[in-house]
């Protein structure tokens, strides 16, 4: 059974925009991932001598950081496959790739630029040569295989560069996505499934780089599955085929629950699994379905939690808490509180205040810097195209 009740509540390109607030929800879920693992590493990426786990209990710092070890990872690849599915659900006919890739760029450059600042100032700069922080501040730098210049300075900045890689194609392929026929569009949701689970394999062909006992695989390895942008690109383009899917009222009424119930069979299965299957091959589908089962219950008028008002709000600060995570995080924790580890009850404490600290920081680059900018100059003033609505701010807000 497919869900045609929302087909008929987004049957215009003007009813199409409707808003999902239930995804700005889980743009924050998606986020909360990263941190998890960010906050549970037993090394510090940035001082390897020094761990982030605030747990001297090993029996429970070890078992954490394993189960946690996937979610980040996981993470990014939800936000990769939503980033898809809200640019071309909030696509409008006629919009002029410049004034796209203006929005866009308005969208990421100012909290990047900010953050790569920042890092720069506080730890980076004495220990990042031209090579490696100058691609990174244009957000080029994913396309080396270099980890000294792909995971430089801000570290999580590197999905960005991922992220201009998709925004640079998306006109082109906008025009193809609505060229599939509607009785295609399953099948090209599977070619862009296999096409993710068919980076592992490809993974264990490229040669060379250093082995490293941090991964499964060498250094070369880990940068052509994850960090790349062009083999992300599949998780994309299954967000943006997902959008149609909804938008024809194509999709199984399948809840929430049980999509969340087979994301954490999934989750599990990432658990267990090595690199780089662990990335998005066992969470690609349940990703999808969590995702889609929320647009469509937004479309009915049943968001739920998700929609609320605290979920939306997260939602919003959810990119800059992201991107702060390696300052306050990777920098801030050992500036704080050394190596120091602490026993259970304490470590959970300061776990939630880094929480804390980490979203006050996230909401400061949102305030600031974030929503002046997009205030200010995020609209060209040109008119739109005729007959089209204007981009409601909370569907918007998600594509970040």
């Amino acid at each position: 059974m497919t869900d045609r009740a929302a087909s008929s509540a987004i049957g215009s390109p003007a009813q199409r925009r409707a808003p999902l607030p239930s995804l700005t929800g889980l743009r924050f879920l998606a986020a909360m991932l990263v941190f998890l693992v960010h906050s549970s590493l037993l090394a510090d990426p940035l001082q390897p001598t020094a761990p982030i786990s605030f747990f001297a209990d090993q029996d429970i710092a070890q078992p954490l950081a394993d189960v946690l070890r996937p979610a980040g990872s996981i993470g990014v690849s939800f936000f990769f496959v939503l980033s898809g599915f809200v640019l071309t659900w909030s696509s409008v006919p006629g919009d002029r790739p410049r004034a796209f890739w203006r929005r866009r760029a308005l969208k990421i450059y100012p909290n990047h630029v900010v953050t790569w600042a920042l890092a720069m100032w506080l730890y980076a700069a004495a220990q990042t040569p031209l090579h490696a922080w100058l691609p990174n501040l244009f957000l080029v730098h994913s396309f080396s295989n270099r980890p000294d210049t792909w995971a430089s300075v801000n570290g999580p900045a590197w999905t960005l560069s991922s992220e201009l890689f998709f925004y640079a194609l998306f006109p082109l392929f906008i025009i193809l996505v609505r060229r599939i026929a509607e009785r295609r569009l399953w099948l090209w949701a599977g070619v862009m499934v296999a096409g993710v689970a068919s980076v592992p394999l490809v993974t264990r062909l490229i040669p060379g780089g250093v082995q490293t006992p941090l991964f499964d695989q060498s250094l070369n390895q880990q940068w052509f599955s994850y960090a790349f942008p062009p083999p992300r690109l599949f998780e994309f383009v299954l967000g943006m085929i997902l959008a149609r899917i909804v938008a024809a009222g194509l999709w199984p009424r399948i809840g929430l629950l049980p999509s969340a119930a087979v994301f954490a069979c999934g989750y599990a299965a990432a658990v267990a699994a090595p690199d780089p299957y662990d990335f998005s091959l066992t969470t690609i589908i349940p990703v999808s379905m969590v995702l889609c089962a929320s647009a469509t219950a937004d479309l009915r008028g049943d968001g739920g939690w998700l929609s609320s008002r605290t979920m939306v709000w997260l939602g919003n600060v959810s990119f800059g808490f992201y991107l702060v995570q390696g300052l306050v995080i990777w920098y801030g924790r050992p500036e704080v509180f050394g190596a120091r580890t602490f026993a259970t009850p304490v470590a959970v404490l300061l776990l939630i205040a880094l929480f804390l600290a980490n979203l006050l920081a996230g909401w400061l680059l949102y305030t600031l810097v974030e929503q002046p900018v997009m205030r200010r100059w995020s609209r060209s003033g040109k008119q739109q195209p005729k007959g089209a609505p204007r981009t409601t701010p909370r569907t918007d807000s998600l594509a970040g």
